[in-house]
């Protein structure tokens, strides 16, 4: 029986991170940026009013602390005025926020300190030079890196993608995954089952799972475990994708079938790892490319964590994440739980946390058997037991993983 540090470093190993392609800035949020940017032109480009207010020299109301100083208006400058301006020493301008500021002006009053007056203003304290003012170049200079290589690129990194001039960067993509259930039980869901049928829970299920790991996901649903047939469905999909996903593919007369059906295509490992639920499973490289194709059990509570457990680290890898698995803590146990002796234990359950201590608290949940996926459902997170342990008391303290989407 292999271990799931083994099974997992042979998966990580296989990982196929996709070729970099330019897009839009508007379709490269949540992708690793693949080049460094750099800034051809200064942000902001120009000297301009951080307020509304009145642009001035400095120094010609350094004396508003003491008395007022009042000063002719001699103009009004709005934002995205493009008509240049002199001030001459003595004079103020009306600016608004964002307009650029008038020649010789190296500071901007803001109204608050003013009678707000259009054709004579009175300054009642006085202002600094660079006083409300954005300074040209002041948030990016040219030649700057404005997004770093292998950043991920979120609202904030767009937006400065769009305010440095650009519409296009390169990124990493989606890895590609195709989903595909097998099993002659199987309904789609808007079907209605006959005797001894069951809906098709595993292509939807892991359809998603791979959508929220950051997949680009094709669910091509339910297939025949005929081999010629599986055979050509499976060797479409590898030339659309960074990985494959197979539901019900392993154990039993179908598992022989799905093994005999992606023999010409490449090697299979079916073996039994060292975790539970989910510890009958396979994996290999197939088609020309050597895409990493996965067997997973057909049952959705089984599937659903080995996918967590394996096929999720893989996908993220693929995305180019420095660390591709889920964030992990330690948190007291609140009912006494149990694991199978001689495999890791990757058991539902909910996390809490103490509002007086910030303690992280762990509650069990359906233990009873591995086929519950109503207590998946309500879980958000996965309690890891080691391989040596088959009780654990309540009280003690347990690693969990987080699985649970961000609200």
């Amino acid at each position: 029986m292999r271990s799931v540090d083994e099974q997992l470093a042979r998966v990580i190993a296989a990982a196929v991170r996709p070729a970099p392609v330019r897009v839009a800035i508007s379709e490269s949020q949540g992708l690793l940026c693949a080049e460094e940017v750099v800034a051809e032109r200064a942000l902001p480009g120009f000297d301009q009013a951080a307020v509304d207010g009145y642009a001035v020299r400095s120094v010609d109301v350094q004396g508003a602390g003491e008395e007022p100083v009042t000063l002719p208006v001699v103009g009004e400058i709005t934002a995205g005025s493009r008509q240049p301006r002199r001030l001459q020493p003595g004079q103020a301008v009306r600016v608004a926020t964002g307009a650029p500021l008038p020649t010789l002006a190296d500071a901007v009053v803001p109204l608050g300190f003013t009678d707000g007056h259009a054709a004579k203003v009175t300054v009642q304290r006085p202002v600094p030079s660079a006083a409300f003012v954005r300074r040209t170049g002041e948030d990016v200079q040219t030649g700057d890196v404005a997004v770093r290589r292998g950043t991920t690129i979120g609202a904030a990194q767009v937006g400065l993608l769009a305010a440095v001039g650009r519409n296009k960067v390169l990124v990493h993509p989606r890895p590609r995954v195709s989903v595909i259930s097998v099993g002659e039980e199987l309904v789609d869901v808007d079907r209605t089952p006959g005797q001894g049928q069951v809906y098709d829970v595993n292509s939807y299920a892991l359809a998603a799972a791979a959508r929220d790991a950051g997949a680009e996901v094709s669910r091509v649903g339910i297939q025949s475990a005929d081999p010629r047939r599986l055979r050509e469905v499976v060797e479409g999909r590898l030339l659309l994708s960074e990985v494959v996903v197979v539901a019900g593919g392993v154990g039993g007369a179908i598992g022989d079938e799905v093994r005999a059906a992606l023999a010409d295509l490449g090697d299979v490992d079916i073996t039994r790892v060292a975790m539970h639920p989910g510890s009958v499973q396979g994996f290999g490289r197939l088609g020309p490319d050597a895409v990493p194709t996965f067997l997973l059990p057909a049952n959705p509570m089984s599937a659903l964590v080995v996918f967590e457990v394996l096929v999720r680290p893989l996908i993220r890898a693929a995305l180019g994440k420095r660390n591709p698995y889920r964030r992990a803590v330690s948190a007291r146990l609140l009912s006494p739980l149990s694991s199978t002796k001689g495999r890791r234990g990757f058991l539902r359950a909910q996390l809490l946390r103490d509002e007086q201590t910030g303690e992280f608290l762990v509650q069990p949940l359906g233990q009873s058997g591995a086929h519950l996926l109503a207590s998946l459902a309500e879980a958000n997170c996965l309690v890891m037991v080691d391989e040596d342990v088959t009780d654990v008391a309540v009280g003690e303290e347990v690693l969990v993983s987080f699985i649970a989407q961000k609200g």
